[in-house]
């Protein structure tokens, strides 16, 4: 009897030293601040990690942005380096297929026509005025036409440069190359949007590289709209990224740029009527007292200090041009 109730007794003790081993090896962890200690450990790693990702991402950043200032310097350098426009680019920003040998020759032989027929319609008046008018439809009025055609061609290419980078876009989104979707646009857009991208693309067939062929493109179409675009092609070039999605803002971007031009053109048209009335008004009277009454304003024409008049009132009109021209035309 005494025997089975010590083997009960060290049974029940068995149990309770086992029960007693199990709790301490599970609470130990608790009690020795082993856990506390394996969370810090584990919290050091991870912020370790994440410590490095956001570095490599800031790192990321810092060097596209380095890539974008470098870009953009260069850039800048090259529109320096381009400052002084020959004749030949201004004809070929104008669209015409004309060398400036021609050019000069037409001016010329325009001048003398001019002030051939200034001297014989307007007898007794002294020869300088005719020697004016030469020179200055031989210099200036075929310079100010190939300006007004050049900034019409500007206009055109503006219009419809918007929609011409939507085909990129898309083409783009579709899974085509981005030489394809030059292609699409020299063979279906619009002139003068044609003539520049099948210029780009001929250049790249015969090995231009693309960033260079975008700098010719700025060349013969100084628009920073271009220039958007060669930086936007460039940077994907050399950075990588979503060239679709830049390229959709940017052509979002330039159709807000239209808009705004609009809007400006459409709240300085009367200020702009109103400039040209005043500059054409002492023309139109002149024009109109010479060929009613011509010995009235003859006078002006033959005597000295008719002459010097004119002349003063010729500078005076000239400042007063220029004051409003200043004053209506916006920069934006």
């Amino acid at each position: 009897m005494l025997d089975a109730e010590t083997m009960q007794l060290g049974l029940v003790g068995l149990a309770a030293l086992s029960a007693a081993a199990i709790i301490y090896i599970l609470a130990y962890p608790l009690l020795s601040g082993a856990t506390k200690t394996e969370k810090r450990i584990q919290g050091v790693t991870d912020n370790k990690a994440k410590r490095a990702v956001r570095n490599a991402q800031a790192e990321q950043i810092s060097n596209r942005r380095r890539q974008v200032a470098e870009t953009l310097k260069e850039l800048e350098q090259k529109q320096k380096k381009r400052e002084k426009i020959s004749m030949r680019t201004r004809l070929e920003r104008a669209g015409l297929d004309v060398t400036p040998r021609v050019f000069w020759l037409t001016s010329v032989v325009a001048g003398a026509v001019l002030g051939a027929l200034t001297y014989a319609s307007l007898p007794g008046m002294s020869p300088l005025i005719s020697v004016a008018v030469m020179f200055v439809s031989a210099l200036g009025l075929p310079r100010w036409i190939v300006n007004r055609m050049i900034r019409r061609r500007q206009n055109k290419f503006l219009d419809e440069f918007a929609n011409s980078i939507d085909v990129i876009v898309r083409g783009v989104k579709s899974g085509l190359p981005l030489n394809e979707c030059l292609n699409i646009i020299a063979r279906e857009s619009p002139s003068p949007i044609r003539e520049e991208f099948k210029e780009l693309v001929e250049q790249q067939r015969v090995g231009v590289p693309l960033s260079e062929c975008f700098e010719r493109m700025m060349t013969r179409m100084p628009l920073s709209e271009v220039n958007f675009l060669a930086i936007v092609v460039s940077i994907q070039q050399q950075a990588g990224g979503n060239l679709s999605e830049a390229l959709g803002n940017l052509a979002g971007v330039l159709r807000d740029r239209k808009r705004m031009q609009q809007k400006v053109r459409a709240l300085s048209a009367e200020a702009k009527a109103s400039a040209g009335v005043l500059a054409c008004l002492p023309f139109a009277v002149m024009l109109m007292v010479y060929f009613s009454t011509p010995n009235y304003i003859k006078i002006l024409f033959t005597a000295k200090m008719g002459q010097f008049l004119l002349l003063c009132a010729a500078g005076w009109m000239t400042c007063g041009i220029l004051v409003m021209k200043k004053m209506i035309n916006f920069k934006f």
